[in-house]
């Protein structure tokens, strides 16, 4: 058995933790929130208080690794899951007649759910598992380091984790203290070498409302695509469990009119200048939020070992520790299952030989993490410049690049194929290059072009005169 301390019960640290216990390790979970979610799924989700998880009240659709990962390792949890309301949703849905399954189609399923849903499932289970202390409201307050450990200037240890309560001895310590996690100054104050931090700051804000679908009535608008994009600005639908869905908008931080969207009445007209928006708010829902904003991203990502080595052993990441992301991609919850299965998967090892241990980690989360990371932050270079400059981007000539991307989204409306590399892409199967580069995929998407020679890439949300009348009218 492999004692662990985890620092931070949010869904990664809850995760590894239930990972780990039904593995027969005992852990010790400490986490500064005093509050647990549940029963009350809609009073935990709009009321509870989080200045630290800003993500938690926004739109979440949950991408096929979460679903895969839970069946794996808590199929209880994916099962109280769907009872509580969240609903599987396969994108090849969107045609007549769903394709003839293939293999691996499994692994493109989105979970459409608040992410409290998640919260509430992994608390119930984690606070039934024998072997894992769950302390709420008792935030970890530092490490416990020896700095003799191994040889003459060896590489320090980290041997367990201190609160108000006293120290928690562990083999192994997993750093799920989130965006803003104090692990990495606990490090230096404890004379380690600094984490190898790599930081993108995003100019982009998010806005979003929440709504409920009336009783009786239609549960979606039909065939209706989730999103419209204009030059300047994103706006779209999530559609969530129990008949939620959140509209969001998404415009640069420089954007001069995103003051006015905080008001309700101003929100949901520039919504409605998006058809995909429109369409869901004809059906007549009542919103059941205030208007919630997010802004202030970066994309950043900590390792804890540099040219040298570790810089301390006996201390992993997991979840926004490690690795955290503007949501354009919702890869943040996938990412951070994929850590804790791995922690718990190789934890009877972290005692044995804790230098290898934490080299394997990070060759591991260089391998399964960093490329998400890193497509995140290309997406987000090119997706900031789109948004702060649009009339420089609208004035130029869509090069054939540009033709044969904007070819590869359109097709996939149309032709299951090309939705199926998609959908791979979407939900973190293969990069682009790969499930676009292949043979048939490429052959659909020339015949579609040939049918269509007079395509162009255009935006089917608003344009800016129109927005700007949106937020202006009274």
């Amino acid at each position: 058995m492999t004692r662990v301390a985890i620092v931070g019960g949010g869904i990664g640290g809850l995760a590894a933790a239930l990972f780990l216990g039904r593995r027969g390790h005992p852990v010790t979970v400490l986490e500064r929130d005093g509050h647990r979610p549940g029963p009350d799924l809609d009073a935990d989700f709009f009321d509870w208080r989080r200045p630290g998880v800003p993500q938690a009240v926004q739109p979440h659709g949950l991408l096929a690794p979460v679903r895969t990962v839970l069946r794996e390792e808590a199929p209880d949890v994916y099962e109280a899951m769907l009872r509580m309301g969240a609903a599987e949703h396969n994108e090849l849905d969107w045609f007549d007649a769903r394709p003839p399954a293939l293999p691996g189609d499994e692994d493109l399923i989105t979970i459409r759910t608040r992410r409290i849903v998640l919260e509430a499932a992994l608390h119930d289970a984690v606070h039934r598992e024998p072997t894992v202390d769950v302390r709420l409201g008792e935030p970890a307050d530092g490490l416990a380091v020896d700095r003799q450990a191994g040889a003459p200037g060896g590489v320090p240890r980290v041997t367990g984790v201190r609160s108000r309560s006293g120290r928690h001895d562990a083999d192994l310590v997993l750093d799920a203290g989130g965006r803003r996690s104090p692990v990495p100054g606990w490090l230096a104050e404890a004379g380690c070498r600094d984490a190898v931090v790599e930081n993108h700051r995003i100019g982009i804000a998010y806005f979003c409302r929440w709504y409920r679908l009336p009783p009786g009535g239609p549960r979606d608008p039909g065939r209706v695509k989730a999103g419209s994009v204009a030059a300047f600005a994103v706006g779209g639908v999530f559609p969530s469990d129990n008949d939620t869905f959140a509209v969001f908008l998404t415009v640069s931080t420089a954007d001069p009119t995103r003051g006015a969207l905080l008001d309700p009445e101003v929100f949901e007209r520039v919504a409605r200048t998006f058809p995909a928006v429109a369409a869901w708010l004809d059906l007549r829902p009542e919103a059941v939020s205030r208007v919630l904003a997010m802004g202030g991203l970066d994309n950043r990502w900590t390792g804890l070992c540099d040219v040298a080595g570790p810089v301390a052993t006996g201390l992993v990441g997991v979840g926004d520790a490690v690795t955290h992301t503007n949501p354009t991609m919702g890869q943040g919850v996938a990412l951070a299952l994929w850590a804790a299965q791995w922690a718990a998967g190789h934890a009877s090892h972290a005692a044995d030989d804790p230098e290898a241990f934490a080299v394997d980690y990070h060759h591991w989360a260089g391998r399964t993490l960093r490329p998400w990371f890193d497509v995140q932050v290309a997406m987000d270079r090119a997706n900031e410049d789109r948004l702060r400059h649009p009339a420089r981007v609208s004035a130029q000539p869509p090069t054939g690049a540009a033709r044969e991307k904007a070819a590869l989204s359109a097709c996939s409306w149309d032709d299951p194929v090309v939705m199926r590399a998609r959908a791979r892409i979407r939900h973190l199967v293969q990069p682009a290059d790969q499930a676009y580069g292949t043979e048939e995929v490429r052959g659909r998407v020339a015949c579609w072009l040939a049918q269509h020679p007079d395509f162009t890439p255009e935006f089917d949300g608003p344009a800016r005169e129109e927005w700007e009348s949106a937020v202006r009218r009274t």
